[in-house]
């Protein structure tokens, strides 16, 4: 994964990282050299184990030497750290490398991404998290959760929310979690454990396979009560027309804006105008740098309103993502799109190599028509799945969703 915003510089000799060789640890005699390297270092602020294997006998030890290093330690990447092992041995594994890392009161970043946990081996995880109240940013990404471990994950959230505030330490400021297959049957208790982390400030959940109903609730049941929101990352899921006007009518929600991304939403012409017309007329985002509004049907008509509202209200939009929408390459709007950026000094207009055709057979009759039939598959989904699951119903309104939260208060943490 690429460096993030909210990873710090590290001197040389504040990192100790095996990232990306390979390496296989079963046993003890198979980690001790590299352990021994780990023990003699002074100042350890950041530990990195990605793209390599560990098995439970290894993590033992490896849990040993982590605290060593409790008092210094700020970030661990432990991403890609399973590759191969069975679904007996990983939780094992956590039950040593998870609660190593409790006790140690600067660390403020782990990236579990790249792991398959699922619901087989979540519960490590799910045991982890609620006490991990030193942690600031989680990267959870590509975990093979599916929606019910998703839910999980969402109470895990709330339940940490409650002990930070008893310790008065400040709130979780990222939650990553893309690629999890989380579906709507997850939104709910995700949008409940996210509104209690009042500083939130950058969420993504991409290519989560959440269609409009899910995407709409997590607008409203919990990212508009994140005032502090500057990334907001929705890429490769569902939202079209109907959560599109949720979401425009959202942005003032969120004053420090500074990157969204719809990229491959399906927000339609309908979807996209909606967006345009919010940034047009409403406050000016001094923030905002990038917007990424990619296959997203996008016409000429919302191409003109998003004109006026980076003239107007985005002084310093810096990205533009609009490839794979509908509109002419060679086009005026896009021309003054263009010289707004060149007077500026700065910013650019992603490249557009693959727009559609505006002479598609799908009007907006259409688009209302595929709009409703997704809806329908999502509200079916929903049905299975509260057939399968009593905790809560998928269709909760805020006032479910509030008394969802209070009895996750009174649950033991």
């Amino acid at each position: 994964m690429a460096s993030l915003d909210f990873t710090p510089q590290y001197k040389d000799d504040e990192v100790y990282s095996l990232a990306g060789k390979a390496l296989k640890f079963d046993t003890h005699k198979d980690i001790e050299p590299y352990l021994k390297e780990l023990d003699e270092l002074k100042n350890v602020k950041k530990i990195d184990f990605s793209g390599n294997t560990i098995g439970i006998d290894a993590s033992k030890h490896l849990a040993d030497s982590l605290k060593l290093h409790k008092d210094t330690l700020e970030e661990v990447n432990f991403s890609d750290l399973f590759t191969g092992r069975l679904n007996t041995e990983i939780p094992q594994s956590l039950d040593y490398l998870l609660p190593a890392l409790l006790d140690a009161p600067k660390l403020h970043i782990i990236n579990l991404s790249d792991n398959a946990f699922g619901l087989q081996t979540i519960e490590p995880v799910e045991r982890f998290l609620p006490k991990a109240v030193y942690l600031e940013h989680l990267i959870l990404s590509n975990n093979g959760m599916g929606p019910f471990a998703g839910e999980r994950i969402g109470k895990c959230l709330y339940k940490l929310s409650l002990n930070k505030k008893k310790l008065a330490l400040p709130s979780l400021k990222t939650f990553i979690c893309g690629r999890n297959r989380l579906e709507n049957g997850s939104t709910t208790y995700l949008s409940i454990g996210l509104k209690a982390h009042a500083d939130l400030q950058v969420v993504k959940l991409y290519q989560n396979g959440i269609r409009p109903q899910g995407i709409a609730r997590l607008i409203t049941q919990g990212l508009k009560h994140n005032s502090q929101l500057t990334i907001i990352d929705l890429q490769d899921n569902t939202i079209t027309k109907r959560s599109a006007k949720i979401l425009a009518d959202h942005l003032s929600s969120w004053k420090n804006l500074k990157e969204l991304n719809v990229n491959d939403c399906l927000l339609n012409p309908l979807g996209s105008l909606e967006l345009a017309k919010a940034l047009k007329g409403g406050d000016v985002l001094e923030n905002f740098k990038v917007l990424k509004l990619q296959y997203n049907e996008l016409d000429q008509e919302a191409l003109e309103l998003l004109k006026d509202a980076i003239s107007d209200k985005l002084p310093n939009l810096e990205l533009l993502e609009l490839n794979g929408n509908r509109f002419e390459e060679e086009n005026n709007v896009i021309d003054e799109i263009n010289a707004i950026f060149e007077d500026r000094g700065v910013g650019e207009l992603d490249e557009l190599d693959d727009l559609e055709e505006l002479d598609s057979d799908e009007d907006e009759t259409d688009s209302e028509k595929e709009e409703s039939e997704e809806e329908i598959e999502a509200e079916i989904l929903e049905k299975e799945l509260e057939q399968e699951q009593e905790v809560y119903t998928p269709d909760n309104n805020d006032k479910d969703v509030t008394k969802l939260a209070e009895e996750l208060e009174k649950a033991t943490i």
